[in-house]
């Protein structure tokens, strides 16, 4: 299967963490945001659609906007 891979944005978190937005783009036309999450020599790559990237993103301001 073959993807083509846009970055998006990365992000120098706590502790020496990074995360990693990607855009992915499938030969079927689907595309997916993928979160890469390193943590160490560890690394968790998640596929998510659009829908739940939304989802994920309200959640994540209205935490931030509770947080002063």
């Amino acid at each position: 299967m073959t993807e083509q891979i846009r970055e998006l944005a990365l992000y120098e978190l706590p502790y020496g963490r990074k995360a990693e937005l990607r855009e992915i783009s499938f030969e079927s036309g689907m595309n997916m945001m993928r979160l890469v999450l390193r943590e160490g020599k560890r690394i968790t790559q998640v596929d998510i659609d659009a829908e739940k990237v939304t989802e994920m993103a309200n959640a994540m301001l209205n935490w931030a906007k509770e947080q002063g």
